[in-house]
């Protein structure tokens, strides 16, 4: 009988201490209210200087504390992804806003997205030329039109009944995204100089990095609700009014509180032909994957189809996911206490 009773004695201590490990561990576990992007590509740190790598983390610093502060006031998600990807567009250094790559006709043609976790409402701008902010537009589609998505003309006018800063579209102008263009034309012409006979020379040769920029960002508000947004200037050198994922709800942006947001960055054309951020969405859903597993999937999906980029994904418990197939991609991310992290490369 007290061979018994020391047994049931341990047995239960055991079950306490295993307990104990157990809450300790989940109390580890960092839980995450904002997660940001800036673009993915070939970022290497031996081509990039002190003080551009400084920049670079301190914008990223700026968006994230943006969307932090509003968050812990008690506001929306919705309220912390624009703000945070608007500190980004308002930057030189993105392709998004401010930083918008030119089109092949020299002009900057912007795109972007946002959407509610808690409504499953969404909004999109797609080919503006004179919104300071496209994020701001595609949240006031959202809530001001009985519409998704507006594009082009008709999108710009929209802002601007609705009130939103209109700027000249010489507000977009950057040296260093005028020249890549330029280099482009140039390369593009001497190629096809060699090549008359082949007409794809004239519509889509482009390396890389040519498509890789986008910013956008994921939060969980203090209410369990989840959002997500995208913003970019689309691709460097791209004709006849191409727009990629970045602005299509389900391939560039998605979120549902039931599961988790997402925001893309890379080559759109394969985010758009696999809907990867409602394909995420999916898999934690229905297959019941977590969402590090899920976002894995994702990447490795793209990869496969031959393309590149990454993403950042947080679900409705605050844990994330940052993968990417592309050299760095620019990601930050503030928890639940307060403390942010940037980081650049792989």
């Amino acid at each position: 009988m007290k061979s018994r009773l020391v047994y049931y004695f341990f047995s239960i201590l055991g079950l306490i201490c295993l307990s104990k490990i157990s809450f300790a561990q989940k109390k580890m576990e960092t839980s995450y209210v904002l997660v940001i992007h800036g673009g993915a590509g070939t970022i290497l740190k031996k081509n990039m200087t002190d003080s551009l790598e400084r920049a670079y983390i301190a914008v990223m610093t700026e968006a994230l504390q943006s969307g932090y502060k509003l968050i812990e006031r008690g506001q929306s998600s919705l309220d912390a992804v624009e703000a945070a990807v608007r500190v980004m567009e308002d930057s030189p250094l993105f392709n998004a806003g401010k930083g918008a790559v030119f089109t092949h006709d020299g002009k900057n043609e912007l795109d972007a997205s946002i959407m509610d976790g808690k409504t499953l409402k969404a909004g999109a701008v797609a080919g503006v030329r004179t919104i300071k902010n496209p994020i701001s537009a595609a949240r006031a589609v959202m809530e001001k039109s009985e519409h998704v998505m507006m594009a082009g003309d008709g999108a710009d006018a929209f802002a601007k009944a609705v009130g939103l800063t209109i700027v000249d579209p010489s507000y977009f102008w950057t040296k260093s995204r005028f020249d890549a263009l330029q280099n482009i034309l140039k390369r593009d012409a001497e190629k096809t100089e060699l090549d008359h006979s082949n007409p794809q020379t004239t519509i889509a040769p482009f390396v890389k990095d040519e498509k890789f920029g986008t910013v956008g960002a994921v939060a969980l508000d203090k209410s369990g609700n989840l959002a997500a947004a995208t913003s970019t200037g689309g691709m460097t050198n791209k004709k006849f009014g191409r727009i990629g994922d970045s602005p299509i709800i389900g391939a560039g942006t998605y979120a549902d509180n039931q599961t988790v947001a997402v925001s893309c960055t890379g080559w759109g054309e394969f985010f758009i032909r696999s809907n990867a951020a409602y394909d995420l969405a999916a898999r934690m859903k229905y297959a019941k994957s977590n969402v590090t597993d899920a976002a894995a999937q994702v990447i490795e999906r793209i990869a496969a189809m031959g393309g590149d980029g990454g993403l950042i994904a947080l679900d409705r418990n605050g844990k994330i996911a940052m993968p990417f197939n592309t050299e760095g991609m620019y990601r930050g991310t503030v928890s639940k206490d307060g403390t942010i992290k940037v980081e650049i490369y792989k």
